[in-house]
């Protein structure tokens, strides 16, 4: 018996945010006073550094539960079976519900909850519940699934990442370019096939790291005290994950057993396109070998950072030959990996 990925979706909304559009923001530094550099050059090195050139906002009358649905019913259609039959729906996202133009998350009930509910699904024995892991939690969310298929507690689990920070970002922060809105979901479940998920290393530093991502104020002083934004010590959170995660991928690889050389692509939470090369470039280091070409398929270009959704949507993206020059095909051992608020880091060997 394996556990495999069955069936794969995801939302892209259609809402584009150019880089140009930014140009007219009033960034402020931190402590509120004037960056010294006009937009045009701010939003210039912004995308040398992330390679964002664009984003997706979703419609203001969707939620990141709509996404997460609407990303489930592809996932249950493509895998072609009967949703009734999926014994856990675990959703990952970091927000809840943050309904346009408002500022209050909604969680209650939780996500998986109103996409069980969206989805029309009776049976009462199907689990649903949410996972709060940063942008791993995907990753995480999978890896949970396949625990429970393990422990005989399921056969069949959709697992999703839904998320809209465009509307938890602070307008006058630098860093409210890199956030977008978007869900990718999966089924994962037993299969008589060879392959599935192989290995899996996943672990939680927060000794000294715990707050490098949080909740803070807006840069701009002469706004509500009183309301808080998505804020990143970005330096911290860069050295953070150059240092770890090649370790966590190493250690997974490694514990697979398969060889680096069968590696055939790599997809990494779309965060910032100069550090996941960096990431990659180590990881190669680690086992002295050059890095492949075409490794890191990459979406941040167009569709900017998305948490939990970047590395489901990238999958989805890439199986249904939608990326150009990224094809998987039968056999292939793939890496899943991500880091995100917490400090989490996670990855996954997976033969596809």
């Amino acid at each position: 018996m394996s556990i495999r990925i069955t069936g794969t979706g995801s939302y892209i909304p259609d809402m584009i945010e150019k880089n140009e559009n930014f140009h007219q923001h009033e960034f402020l530094n931190a402590d509120g006073s004037t960056i010294n550099h006009p937009n045009e050059i701010i939003v210039e090195k912004f995308k040398d550094i992330t390679g964002i050139v664009e984003r997706r906002y979703a419609d203001d009358q969707l939620t990141a539960s709509d996404l997460g649905f609407l990303a489930a019913q592809k996932a249950i259609e493509d895998a072609n079976i009967d949703p009734e039959t999926i014994d856990y729906i675990i959703c990952a996202h970091n927000f809840g519900d943050v309904k346009a133009n408002t500022i209050q998350s909604d969680i209650l009930p939780c996500l998986a909850s109103r996409i069980k509910h969206s989805l029309r699904i009776k049976n009462p024995k199907c689990v649903a519940y949410d996972i709060l892991f940063g942008c791993p939690g995907w990753v995480e969310g999978v890896i949970q699934a396949q625990a429970f298929i393990k422990a005989g507690m399921a056969k069949r689990c959709l697992v999703i990442g839904a998320e809209t920070l465009s509307r938890v970002v602070d307008k006058h922060d630098r860093d409210s370019m890199i956030y977008s809105d978007g869900a990718g979901a999966t089924i994962v479940e037993t299969s008589d096939e060879e392959g599935g998920v192989i290995a899996h290393e996943s672990a939680s530093f927060t000794y000294d790291e715990a707050y490098y991502l949080f909740f803070g104020n807006s840069n701009n002083q002469d706004l509500c005290r009183d309301t808080r934004y998505i804020k990143m010590h970005g330096r911290k959170i860069y050295e953070f994950a150059l240092s770890n995660v090649p370790k966590a991928m190493k250690a997974c690889l490694d514990k697979s057993g398969i060889d680096i050389k069968d590696v055939k692509k790599i997809l990494i939470h779309q965060a910032n396109e100069k550090m996941d090369e960096a990431i990659i470039n180590r990881f190669y280091r680690l086992y002295k070998t050059e890095v492949p070409k075409d490794i890191m398929p990459m979406s941040i270009h167009k569709l900017g950072n998305s948490s939990v959704a970047t590395v489901p949507t990238l999958f989805d993206l890439i199986v249904n030959n939608k990326l150009e020059k990224h094809r998987i095909k039968k056999g292939d051992v793939i890496i899943f990996a991500s880091v995100g608020a917490g400090m989490h880091i996670n990855a996954i060997v997976y033969k596809y």
